[in-house]
């Protein structure tokens, strides 16, 4: 009935509650008892409509991203691991380098 308090534990409750506040105000208090909780309830009922209205606005006002409209991270620049500083610049082999800097590879010297 009320969790682990039985019978026997309801009646002595009662009895010493008529016995500190006498049998006139014993009703009145049980009516007072009773509203309190009763206005508990309803607060927190409203409460919990209230925060589930919320979360039902916050729902529909932010759909959630698709997959295809994830941007891309940027791209990262590997490090040297052991100094914790960027990698220097790839080096051209020197040929290559010479082919780049002639405009017209048909007049060269060799």
């Amino acid at each position: 009935m009320f969790g682990s308090i039985g019978m026997p534990e309801l009646i002595i409750i009662f009895v010493i509650a008529l016995i500190i506040f006498g049998p006139r105000k014993l009703p009145e208090l049980g009516k007072s008892l009773g509203s309190s909780i009763r206005e508990f309830k309803r607060a927190s009922n409203e409460m919990q409509r209230t925060l589930e209205e919320e979360i039902k606005i916050e729902e529909t006002s932010t759909p959630e991203p698709k997959k295809s409209e994830t941007p891309m991270p940027a791209p990262t620049q590997v490090s040297d691991s052991t100094t914790g500083e960027p990698d220097p610049a790839p080096v051209t082999p020197p040929a290559a380098a010479e082919a780049a800097s002639d405009p017209d590879p048909s007049k060269s010297d060799t």
